[in-house]
Formats: C-alpha cells, sequence, structure tokens
C-alpha cells in the first residue's frame, strides 16, 4: 500500500529552483484585485513620498525624466502561483529616495482606489524595489496596476501594490490592507509567509 496518491509524486521533472516552496509555475499573468480597477489617466497621476517633515512628488512627466531601470525578475503570488522572467521597466526606490531625509524604518503604499500594504524601507533600498510602468515590453496594462505599481519582487506579490500613488514614511510597522485581513506582515515566499 503506497501513502502518496498517485499524482501527487511528481511526473518526472525536475522541480525548478527559482520556484519558492508550495508555487507553482504558470506561463500567463493571473489577475487578482481587492476591489474595481481604478481608472487613472497619467495627466492626472502622481506620486509622493511623505515623511515625518514634508512631502515629495513627481507628476507623470516629472517621472518619466527619472533614471528608468530594466527589471529581468521572477514574481510570486500569495494564492501559489510564480511567474518566472517576467521583464519590467521603472524607476528605483533609490532613486526615489535619493533627496528624501527621514529617521522612519517603515513605509505604507497607497494606491489609487483605497488598496494600502507594509513593507520596510530596507525592503525596497539597495536595487530591491521600483514603481513600474512598463511589463513585457508594453504600457502597464490597468488590470495589472498601470498606469504605474510597486514591484517589490522579492516579496509575494500583494506587496508590489497596483496603482500606486505613494509611500507614507511611519515609525513602527503598521498592516495594511491585507495585513489587515490575515496575511503576513512581510512576506517572504521563499519563507512562505503567506499569513498570521
Amino acid at each position: 500500500m503506497s501513502f502518496i496518491t498517485r499524482g501527487f509524486s511528481g511526473r518526472g521533472r525536475e522541480r525548478d529552483d527559482r520556484l519558492p516552496p508550495g508555487q507553482t509555475l504558470v506561463t500567463d499573468f493571473p489577475v487578482l484585485s481587492a476591489g474595481p480597477t481604478p481608472e487613472v489617466d497619467t495627466d492626472d497621476w502622481e506620486f509622493t513620498i511623505r515623511t515625518e517633515t514634508g512631502a515629495h512628488s513627481w507628476n507623470w512627466d516629472e517621472f518619466m525624466a527619472l533614471k528608468i531601470d530594466d527589471v529581468d525578475t521572477d514574481i510570486h503570488c500569495v494564492t501559489h502561483w510564480s511567474k518566472l522572467g517576467t521583464r519590467w521597466r521603472g524607476v528605483s526606490l533609490d532613486t526615489l529616495f535619493e533627496d528624501v531625509e527621514t529617521q522612519y524604518d517603515y513605509v505604507m503604499a497607497h494606491s489609487y482606489g483605497g488598496y494600502t500594504t507594509n513593507v520596510p524601507l530596507d525592503e525596497l533600498l539597495d536595487g530591491k524595489a521600483w514603481v513600474a510602468f512598463e511589463f513585457d515590453g508594453e504600457p502597464l496594462d490597468p488590470e495589472h496596476g498601470g498606469p504605474a505599481r510597486l514591484l517589490v519582487p522579492h516579496l509575494y506579490f500583494w506587496k508590489s501594490a497596483k496603482w500606486v500613488r505613494g509611500l507614507v514614511m511611519m515609525d513602527q510597522d503598521e498592516p495594511g490592507f491585507w495585513e489587515q485581513n490575515g496575511y503576513h506582515i512581510h512576506g517572504d515566499p521563499w519563507k512562505e509567509e503567506r499569513y498570521w
């Protein structure tokens, strides 16, 4: 008698080392949202970083004049799918924080439509995060967060807030939308930090 049900022992393929535990490889780009897709025109879009001493803002044209990076990375959703080798273009958070001074260590990302998610500042700097506006050579579709979304690929994808409009610095870590509803406060896919 076998304790392994047929079909759950693998299909003769080796597991891809780029897949975190519990993840399944997809070739499409699933769409998951906490609410309706907001319509945000680039003429109305603005990105703001608010600190304990003030605010730094960029409109679309000012944002597009900043240094733009090409980003090749894997993304991992808390709902168990992973998409490998994705191609993005965006502005690094390192670039956006160049002239921002803060003593605070935590960030709440805010999106058009009201979504929020928390991220420690050190998880956004040193080449770890971008505000992305292009996916796979095309402008980012609204269903995937366009015109711009936060891209934090080393954390589960709910931390990569769609329709991002700004970051608010915080002196302590506080939960955002999904974190208040049972998702893990941090969200590392390699540690399977899915839920509280």
